[in-house]
Protein backbone atom coordinates (compact mmCIF):
# COMPACT_ATOMS: atom_id res chain seq x y z
CA UNK A 1 0.00 0.00 0.00
CA UNK A 2 1.33 3.41 -0.94
CA UNK A 3 2.09 5.63 2.04
CA UNK A 4 2.82 8.79 0.12
CA UNK A 5 -0.47 10.40 -0.87
CA UNK A 6 -0.60 13.02 -3.61
CA UNK A 7 -3.86 14.83 -4.16
CA UNK A 8 -5.02 17.47 -6.59
CA UNK A 9 -6.92 20.31 -4.89
CA UNK A 10 -9.37 22.27 -7.03
CA UNK A 11 -10.94 25.57 -5.87
CA UNK A 12 -9.04 25.41 -2.59
CA UNK A 13 -10.04 27.71 0.25
CA UNK A 14 -6.99 27.75 2.52
CA UNK A 15 -7.26 30.07 5.52
CA UNK A 16 -4.24 28.85 7.51
CA UNK A 17 -6.24 26.38 9.62
CA UNK A 18 -6.84 22.64 9.44
CA UNK A 19 -10.51 23.27 8.55
CA UNK A 20 -9.97 23.97 4.83
CA UNK A 21 -12.83 23.32 2.40
CA UNK A 22 -11.42 21.38 -0.55
CA UNK A 23 -12.47 19.26 -3.49
CA UNK A 24 -10.06 16.32 -3.70
CA UNK A 25 -9.17 14.25 -6.73
CA UNK A 26 -6.83 11.28 -6.09
CA UNK A 27 -4.06 10.95 -8.62
CA UNK A 28 -3.04 7.66 -10.24
CA UNK A 29 -0.09 5.74 -8.85
CA UNK A 30 3.48 6.26 -9.96
CA UNK A 31 4.27 5.44 -13.54
CA UNK A 32 7.95 4.83 -12.77
CA UNK A 33 10.26 5.22 -9.81
CA UNK A 34 14.03 5.17 -9.57
CA UNK A 35 16.10 4.76 -6.37
CA UNK A 36 19.75 5.79 -6.15
CA UNK A 37 21.03 4.47 -2.80
CA UNK A 38 24.24 5.82 -1.30
CA UNK A 39 26.19 3.24 0.69
CA UNK A 40 28.32 5.68 2.71
CA UNK A 41 25.46 7.90 3.91
CA UNK A 42 21.88 7.29 5.00
CA UNK A 43 20.57 8.93 1.85
CA UNK A 44 18.61 7.86 -1.23
CA UNK A 45 17.66 9.98 -4.21
CA UNK A 46 14.11 9.11 -5.39
CA UNK A 47 12.80 10.06 -8.83
CA UNK A 48 9.11 9.47 -9.55
CA UNK A 49 7.13 10.05 -12.72
CA UNK A 50 3.38 10.64 -12.43
CA UNK A 51 0.64 11.93 -14.67
CA UNK A 52 -1.11 14.99 -13.17
CA UNK A 53 -4.54 16.06 -14.39
CA UNK A 54 -4.31 19.86 -14.55
CA UNK A 55 -6.86 22.51 -15.41
CA UNK A 56 -6.14 25.66 -17.36
CA UNK A 57 -5.19 28.27 -14.78
CA UNK A 58 -4.21 27.92 -11.13
CA UNK A 59 -3.77 24.46 -9.62
CA UNK A 60 -2.77 23.39 -6.16
CA UNK A 61 -1.11 20.08 -5.47
CA UNK A 62 -0.83 18.59 -2.00
CA UNK A 63 2.06 16.29 -1.09
CA UNK A 64 2.02 14.36 2.21
CA UNK A 65 5.02 12.48 3.61
CA UNK A 66 3.52 11.24 6.88
CA UNK A 67 5.09 8.09 8.36
CA UNK A 68 8.06 8.23 6.00
CA UNK A 69 11.65 9.48 6.24
CA UNK A 70 11.42 11.87 3.29
CA UNK A 71 13.26 15.17 3.64
CA UNK A 72 10.56 17.72 2.65
CA UNK A 73 13.13 20.44 2.02
CA UNK A 74 14.50 18.42 -0.92
CA UNK A 75 11.18 18.14 -2.81
CA UNK A 76 11.27 19.29 -6.41
CA UNK A 77 8.86 18.91 -9.34
CA UNK A 78 9.50 19.38 -13.07
CA UNK A 79 7.04 19.01 -15.98
CA UNK A 80 8.20 16.45 -18.55
CA UNK A 81 5.99 17.79 -21.33
CA UNK A 82 4.56 21.22 -22.28
CA UNK A 83 7.16 22.80 -20.01
CA UNK A 84 6.69 26.17 -21.75
CA UNK A 85 3.02 26.20 -20.70
CA UNK A 86 3.41 25.02 -17.11
CA UNK A 87 5.02 26.91 -14.24
CA UNK A 88 5.73 25.28 -10.88
CA UNK A 89 5.33 28.56 -9.03
CA UNK A 90 6.15 27.67 -5.43
CA UNK A 91 6.10 25.04 -2.72
CA UNK A 92 4.40 26.17 0.49
CA UNK A 93 4.48 24.44 3.87
CA UNK A 94 1.18 25.51 5.53
CA UNK A 95 1.49 26.80 9.11
CA UNK A 96 0.55 24.48 11.98
CA UNK A 97 0.02 21.53 9.61
CA UNK A 98 2.54 18.73 9.80
CA UNK A 99 3.80 16.48 7.00
CA UNK A 100 2.17 18.44 4.21
CA UNK A 101 3.38 20.65 1.38
CA UNK A 102 1.34 22.62 -1.16
CA UNK A 103 2.57 23.23 -4.69
CA UNK A 104 1.12 26.16 -6.65
CA UNK A 105 1.05 25.33 -10.35
CA UNK A 106 0.12 27.68 -13.19
CA UNK A 107 -0.99 25.71 -16.26
CA UNK A 108 -1.81 26.99 -19.74
CA UNK A 109 -3.39 23.70 -20.75
CA UNK A 110 -5.98 21.23 -19.46
CA UNK A 111 -5.53 17.49 -19.22
CA UNK A 112 -2.90 15.00 -18.17
CA UNK A 113 0.67 16.20 -17.91
CA UNK A 114 3.64 13.94 -17.00
CA UNK A 115 5.80 15.36 -14.22
CA UNK A 116 8.90 14.21 -12.38
CA UNK A 117 9.04 14.50 -8.60
CA UNK A 118 12.41 14.13 -6.87
CA UNK A 119 13.37 14.08 -3.22
CA UNK A 120 15.85 12.67 -0.74
CA UNK A 121 14.88 10.06 1.81
CA UNK A 122 16.67 7.96 4.42
CA UNK A 123 16.06 4.42 5.63
CA UNK A 124 17.19 2.67 2.44
CA UNK A 125 20.57 0.94 2.49
CA UNK A 126 22.54 -1.77 0.76
CA UNK A 127 25.45 -4.04 1.56
CA UNK A 128 27.59 -6.41 -0.47
CA UNK A 129 28.56 -9.99 0.30
CA UNK A 130 30.32 -12.71 -1.66
CA UNK A 131 30.53 -16.49 -1.98
CA UNK A 132 33.73 -18.11 -3.22
CA UNK A 133 33.92 -21.79 -4.21
CA UNK A 134 37.42 -23.22 -4.55
CA UNK A 135 38.20 -26.07 -6.92
CA UNK A 136 39.57 -29.27 -5.37
CA UNK A 137 43.18 -28.25 -6.08
CA UNK A 138 42.36 -24.75 -4.70
CA UNK A 139 44.13 -22.97 -7.57
CA UNK A 140 41.00 -21.24 -8.88
CA UNK A 141 37.74 -20.05 -7.36
CA UNK A 142 34.25 -19.26 -8.57
CA UNK A 143 33.39 -15.85 -7.16
CA UNK A 144 29.76 -14.71 -6.87
CA UNK A 145 28.86 -11.22 -5.65
CA UNK A 146 25.52 -10.16 -4.20
CA UNK A 147 23.94 -6.98 -2.87
CA UNK A 148 21.21 -6.88 -0.25
CA UNK A 149 18.91 -3.84 -0.39
CA UNK A 150 17.04 -3.05 2.84
CA UNK A 151 14.07 -0.66 3.02
CA UNK A 152 13.20 0.94 6.37
CA UNK A 153 12.05 4.24 4.88
CA UNK A 154 8.34 3.82 5.68
CA UNK A 155 7.42 3.79 1.98
CA UNK A 156 6.86 0.91 -0.42
CA UNK A 157 8.61 1.27 -3.77
CA UNK A 158 6.97 -0.96 -6.38
CA UNK A 159 8.75 -1.88 -9.62
CA UNK A 160 11.60 0.47 -8.85
CA UNK A 161 14.74 0.75 -10.90
CA UNK A 162 17.51 0.42 -8.31
CA UNK A 163 20.95 2.00 -8.52
CA UNK A 164 23.70 1.60 -5.94
CA UNK A 165 26.50 4.08 -5.28
CA UNK A 166 29.98 3.06 -4.09
CA UNK A 167 31.97 5.98 -2.70
CA UNK A 168 31.70 8.64 -0.03
CA UNK A 169 29.36 11.60 -0.27
CA UNK A 170 29.61 14.82 1.72
CA UNK A 171 26.29 16.07 3.09
CA UNK A 172 25.69 19.14 5.19
CA UNK A 173 22.70 17.70 7.04
CA UNK A 174 21.56 14.22 7.97
CA UNK A 175 18.53 13.35 5.83
CA UNK A 176 16.90 11.38 8.66
CA UNK A 177 17.06 14.40 10.98
CA UNK A 178 15.56 16.69 8.34
CA UNK A 179 12.79 14.15 7.75
CA UNK A 180 11.91 13.95 11.46
CA UNK A 181 11.50 17.69 12.00
CA UNK A 182 8.05 18.63 13.23
CA UNK A 183 8.01 21.39 10.62
CA UNK A 184 10.19 21.41 7.50
CA UNK A 185 12.18 24.50 8.44
CA UNK A 186 12.06 24.26 12.18
CA UNK A 187 9.14 26.33 13.50
CA UNK A 188 5.34 26.60 12.89
CA UNK A 189 3.71 29.51 11.17
CA UNK A 190 6.48 29.96 8.61
CA UNK A 191 5.64 29.70 4.92
CA UNK A 192 8.61 28.72 2.78
CA UNK A 193 8.77 28.66 -0.99
CA UNK A 194 10.48 26.00 -3.10
CA UNK A 195 13.12 28.36 -4.42
CA UNK A 196 14.29 29.12 -0.88
CA UNK A 197 15.40 25.65 0.17
CA UNK A 198 18.31 25.40 2.53
CA UNK A 199 21.28 26.15 0.35
CA UNK A 200 23.37 23.11 1.28
CA UNK A 201 20.65 20.49 0.75
CA UNK A 202 19.37 22.10 -2.44
CA UNK A 203 22.87 22.26 -3.87
CA UNK A 204 23.53 18.61 -3.03
CA UNK A 205 20.21 17.46 -4.49
CA UNK A 206 20.69 19.38 -7.74
CA UNK A 207 24.29 18.19 -8.04
CA UNK A 208 23.17 14.58 -7.79
CA UNK A 209 20.29 15.11 -10.18
CA UNK A 210 22.66 16.44 -12.79
CA UNK A 211 25.27 13.74 -12.26
CA UNK A 212 22.87 10.81 -12.04
CA UNK A 213 20.44 11.88 -14.76
CA UNK A 214 18.61 9.12 -16.64
CA UNK A 215 16.51 9.09 -19.78
CA UNK A 216 12.72 9.10 -19.63
CA UNK A 217 12.16 5.51 -20.68
CA UNK A 218 10.01 3.35 -18.42
CA UNK A 219 11.80 0.54 -16.55
CA UNK A 220 11.94 -2.83 -18.22
CA UNK A 221 9.35 -5.40 -17.09
CA UNK A 222 10.37 -7.92 -14.46
CA UNK A 223 11.96 -11.14 -15.74
CA UNK A 224 12.66 -14.51 -14.18
CA UNK A 225 16.35 -14.59 -15.14
CA UNK A 226 19.00 -13.25 -12.70
CA UNK A 227 19.33 -9.49 -12.80
CA UNK A 228 22.31 -8.05 -14.58
CA UNK A 229 24.16 -5.30 -12.74
CA UNK A 230 25.44 -2.58 -15.06
CA UNK A 231 28.45 -0.68 -13.69
CA UNK A 232 29.76 2.70 -14.73
CA UNK A 233 32.27 5.14 -13.32
CA UNK A 234 31.48 8.65 -12.12
CA UNK A 235 33.99 11.26 -11.05
CA UNK A 236 33.70 10.67 -7.28
CA UNK A 237 31.61 7.50 -7.15
CA UNK A 238 30.96 4.19 -8.86
CA UNK A 239 27.42 3.40 -9.97
CA UNK A 240 25.82 -0.06 -10.08
CA UNK A 241 22.51 -0.23 -11.95
CA UNK A 242 20.45 -3.39 -11.42
CA UNK A 243 18.76 -4.68 -14.55
CA UNK A 244 14.99 -4.26 -14.81
CA UNK A 245 12.86 -3.33 -11.81
CA UNK A 246 12.40 -4.61 -8.27
CA UNK A 247 9.64 -4.14 -5.72
CA UNK A 248 11.22 -3.18 -2.40
CA UNK A 249 8.62 -3.00 0.35
CA UNK A 250 9.27 -1.16 3.59
CA UNK A 251 10.46 -3.44 6.36
CA UNK A 252 11.91 -5.95 3.89
CA UNK A 253 15.28 -6.79 2.37
CA UNK A 254 15.99 -8.23 -1.07
CA UNK A 255 19.07 -10.08 -2.32
CA UNK A 256 20.26 -9.33 -5.86
CA UNK A 257 23.07 -10.99 -7.85
CA UNK A 258 25.86 -8.55 -8.72
CA UNK A 259 28.31 -10.76 -10.67
CA UNK A 260 29.34 -14.38 -11.20
CA UNK A 261 32.92 -15.11 -12.37
CA UNK A 262 34.29 -18.63 -12.74
CA UNK A 263 37.92 -19.81 -12.42
CA UNK A 264 39.41 -16.75 -10.73
CA UNK A 265 43.10 -17.59 -10.07
CA UNK A 266 43.88 -17.51 -6.33
CA UNK A 267 46.90 -18.04 -4.07
CA UNK A 268 46.61 -19.95 -0.80
CA UNK A 269 49.21 -19.16 1.84
CA UNK A 270 49.52 -20.43 5.40
CA UNK A 271 51.20 -18.06 7.85
CA UNK A 272 52.74 -18.67 11.25
CA UNK A 273 53.80 -15.71 13.40
CA UNK A 274 53.46 -16.35 17.10
CA UNK A 275 53.66 -12.70 18.15
CA UNK A 276 50.73 -11.82 15.87
CA UNK A 277 48.55 -14.93 15.52
CA UNK A 278 49.46 -17.00 18.59
CA UNK A 279 50.40 -20.68 18.29
CA UNK A 280 48.04 -21.46 15.38
CA UNK A 281 48.69 -21.36 11.64
CA UNK A 282 46.41 -18.89 9.85
CA UNK A 283 45.19 -19.38 6.30
CA UNK A 284 45.17 -16.53 3.77
CA UNK A 285 43.55 -16.38 0.34
CA UNK A 286 44.61 -13.73 -2.17
CA UNK A 287 43.66 -12.63 -5.68
CA UNK A 288 43.83 -9.48 -7.77
CA UNK A 289 41.06 -7.36 -9.21
CA UNK A 290 42.44 -7.31 -12.74
CA UNK A 291 41.78 -8.84 -16.16
CA UNK A 292 44.38 -11.57 -15.65
CA UNK A 293 42.23 -12.82 -12.77
CA UNK A 294 39.06 -12.46 -14.90
CA UNK A 295 38.04 -9.39 -12.93
CA UNK A 296 39.19 -5.77 -13.19
CA UNK A 297 36.28 -4.21 -15.07
CA UNK A 298 34.98 -2.42 -11.98
CA UNK A 299 35.94 -1.82 -8.34
CA UNK A 300 34.63 -4.43 -5.90
CA UNK A 301 32.61 -3.00 -2.98
CA UNK A 302 33.72 -4.02 0.50
CA UNK A 303 31.83 -6.84 2.15
CA UNK A 304 32.03 -10.34 3.61
CA UNK A 305 33.38 -13.30 1.60
CA UNK A 306 32.45 -16.84 2.62
CA UNK A 307 34.71 -19.47 1.08
CA UNK A 308 33.80 -23.10 0.33
CA UNK A 309 35.67 -25.92 -1.38
CA UNK A 310 34.37 -28.46 -3.89
CA UNK A 311 34.53 -31.75 -2.02
CA UNK A 312 33.69 -34.19 -4.84
CA UNK A 313 32.30 -34.51 -8.35
CA UNK A 314 28.73 -34.53 -7.02
CA UNK A 315 28.84 -30.82 -6.18
CA UNK A 316 29.15 -31.26 -2.43
CA UNK A 317 30.94 -28.42 -0.63
CA UNK A 318 32.98 -28.08 2.54
CA UNK A 319 33.22 -24.81 4.45
CA UNK A 320 36.69 -23.23 4.43
CA UNK A 321 36.37 -19.86 6.19
CA UNK A 322 35.27 -16.27 5.82
CA UNK A 323 36.75 -12.80 5.84
CA UNK A 324 35.57 -9.23 5.47
CA UNK A 325 37.40 -6.80 3.20
CA UNK A 326 37.30 -3.17 2.19
CA UNK A 327 36.67 -1.63 -1.22
CA UNK A 328 39.04 -3.15 -3.84
CA UNK A 329 39.99 -0.75 -6.66
CA UNK A 330 40.79 -2.03 -10.14
CA UNK A 331 44.30 -3.58 -10.39
CA UNK A 332 44.62 -3.90 -6.61
CA UNK A 333 45.47 -7.09 -4.69
CA UNK A 334 43.44 -8.37 -1.77
CA UNK A 335 44.61 -10.82 0.88
CA UNK A 336 41.86 -12.37 3.00
CA UNK A 337 42.42 -13.82 6.46
CA UNK A 338 40.32 -17.01 6.62
CA UNK A 339 41.27 -17.73 10.21
CA UNK A 340 43.24 -20.41 12.10
CA UNK A 341 43.47 -23.96 10.75
CA UNK A 342 44.21 -27.32 12.37
CA UNK A 343 45.44 -29.25 9.32
CA UNK A 344 48.73 -27.31 9.02
CA UNK A 345 50.88 -27.33 12.17
CA UNK A 346 54.08 -25.42 12.99
CA UNK A 347 55.93 -26.34 16.18
CA UNK A 348 59.09 -24.38 17.12
CA UNK A 349 61.26 -25.78 19.91
CA UNK A 350 64.29 -24.37 21.72
CA UNK A 351 66.95 -27.05 21.29
CA UNK A 352 69.92 -25.37 22.99
CA UNK A 353 70.91 -22.14 24.72
CA UNK A 354 74.29 -20.76 25.80
CA UNK A 355 76.17 -17.50 26.30
CA UNK A 356 79.72 -16.53 25.32
CA UNK A 357 82.05 -13.68 24.31
CA UNK A 358 81.82 -11.90 27.64
CA UNK A 359 83.17 -8.33 27.90
CA UNK A 360 84.14 -6.63 31.17
CA UNK A 361 84.47 -3.02 32.26
CA UNK A 362 87.31 -1.51 34.29
CA UNK A 363 85.76 -2.79 37.55
CA UNK A 364 85.47 -6.35 36.31
CA UNK A 365 81.71 -6.25 35.78
CA UNK A 366 80.14 -7.92 32.74
CA UNK A 367 79.41 -5.23 30.16
CA UNK A 368 78.67 -7.31 27.08
CA UNK A 369 77.95 -10.86 25.94
CA UNK A 370 76.38 -13.02 23.19
CA UNK A 371 73.38 -15.31 23.55
CA UNK A 372 73.08 -18.32 21.24
CA UNK A 373 69.68 -19.98 20.75
CA UNK A 374 69.30 -23.12 18.64
CA UNK A 375 65.73 -23.64 17.43
CA UNK A 376 64.20 -26.65 15.71
CA UNK A 377 60.98 -26.17 13.75
CA UNK A 378 58.68 -28.96 12.62
CA UNK A 379 56.05 -28.26 9.97
CA UNK A 380 53.28 -30.81 9.28
CA UNK A 381 50.95 -30.80 6.27
CA UNK A 382 48.04 -33.18 6.93
CA UNK A 383 46.15 -32.05 3.82
CA UNK A 384 45.85 -33.99 0.53
CA UNK A 385 47.22 -31.09 -1.57
CA UNK A 386 50.47 -29.13 -1.74
CA UNK A 387 50.66 -26.13 0.57
CA UNK A 388 52.91 -23.11 0.95
CA UNK A 389 53.81 -22.09 4.50
CA UNK A 390 55.35 -18.79 5.57
CA UNK A 391 56.98 -18.72 9.02
CA UNK A 392 58.05 -15.46 10.65
CA UNK A 393 60.28 -15.33 13.69
CA UNK A 394 60.52 -12.15 15.75
CA UNK A 395 63.49 -11.28 17.99
CA UNK A 396 63.64 -8.91 20.95
CA UNK A 397 66.63 -7.02 19.58
CA UNK A 398 67.91 -5.57 16.34
CA UNK A 399 71.44 -6.84 16.98
CA UNK A 400 71.50 -10.42 15.74
CA UNK A 401 72.91 -12.93 13.27
CA UNK A 402 71.29 -16.13 12.09
CA UNK A 403 72.64 -19.34 10.62
CA UNK A 404 70.56 -21.98 8.85
CA UNK A 405 71.57 -25.53 9.80
CA UNK A 406 69.37 -27.24 7.17
CA UNK A 407 69.29 -27.79 3.42
CA UNK A 408 65.91 -26.09 3.19
CA UNK A 409 64.02 -23.43 5.09
CA UNK A 410 65.92 -20.55 3.47
CA UNK A 411 65.19 -17.26 5.21
CA UNK A 412 65.01 -13.59 4.33
CA UNK A 413 65.28 -10.57 6.60
CA UNK A 414 61.97 -8.69 6.77
CA UNK A 415 62.86 -5.83 9.11
CA UNK A 416 65.20 -5.03 12.00
CA UNK A 417 63.95 -7.85 14.22
CA UNK A 418 62.13 -10.31 11.93
CA UNK A 419 63.06 -13.10 9.51
CA UNK A 420 60.82 -15.15 7.26
CA UNK A 421 61.12 -18.81 6.23
CA UNK A 422 59.09 -20.08 3.26
CA UNK A 423 58.41 -23.79 2.71
CA UNK A 424 56.53 -25.78 0.07
CA UNK A 425 55.15 -28.99 1.51
CA UNK A 426 53.90 -32.01 -0.41
CA UNK A 427 50.61 -33.65 0.68
CA UNK A 428 50.73 -35.41 4.05
CA UNK A 429 54.40 -34.69 4.73
CA UNK A 430 56.53 -33.38 7.57
CA UNK A 431 59.57 -31.11 7.27
CA UNK A 432 62.04 -30.14 9.99
CA UNK A 433 64.78 -27.56 9.98
CA UNK A 434 67.09 -25.83 12.47
CA UNK A 435 68.58 -22.39 12.76
CA UNK A 436 71.00 -20.78 15.22
CA UNK A 437 70.26 -17.27 16.45
CA UNK A 438 73.07 -15.19 17.95
CA UNK A 439 72.04 -11.96 19.70
CA UNK A 440 74.45 -9.27 20.93
CA UNK A 441 74.08 -7.50 24.27
CA UNK A 442 75.77 -4.59 26.08
CA UNK A 443 78.97 -3.35 24.46
CA UNK A 444 78.92 -6.39 22.16
CA UNK A 445 76.29 -4.45 20.19
CA UNK A 446 79.09 -2.05 19.22
CA UNK A 447 81.08 -4.98 17.86
CA UNK A 448 78.04 -6.07 15.81
CA UNK A 449 77.55 -2.53 14.47
CA UNK A 450 81.17 -2.27 13.35
CA UNK A 451 80.92 -5.67 11.68
CA UNK A 452 77.86 -4.54 9.73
Amino acid sequence: MKRIIILLLINVIFAGTTDAKVDLVTLPSRDTVQLTIYNSADMTLVRESRALTLKDGENKLQFSWANTLIDPTSLEMLPKASADKITIAELVYPPRIMNLGLWNIESGISGKVPVEITYLTSGLSWRAFYIGTLTENEKTMRLKGYVVVTNNSGEDYENAQTRLIVGKVHILDEIAELARRQYPYGRPGQIVFGDKLEEGVEKEAKRMLGKLAMDSRAPEPMTLKPKEVVKEGLSEYFLYTIEGTETISTGWSKRLLSFDVDQVPVVNLYKYEEDRYGPSVVRFLSFKNDQEHKLGETPIPGGMLKVYRSADDNGNLSYTGQSSFKYIPVDEDVELNLGPVANIVVEPKLMDFKTENYRFDDRGNVSGWDEIHTFGIEVRNTRDINVKVEIKRNFNTQYWDIKNNSDFGAFEKIDLDTVKFTLDLQPRTIQRFEYVLRTYHGIRQEDWTQKE
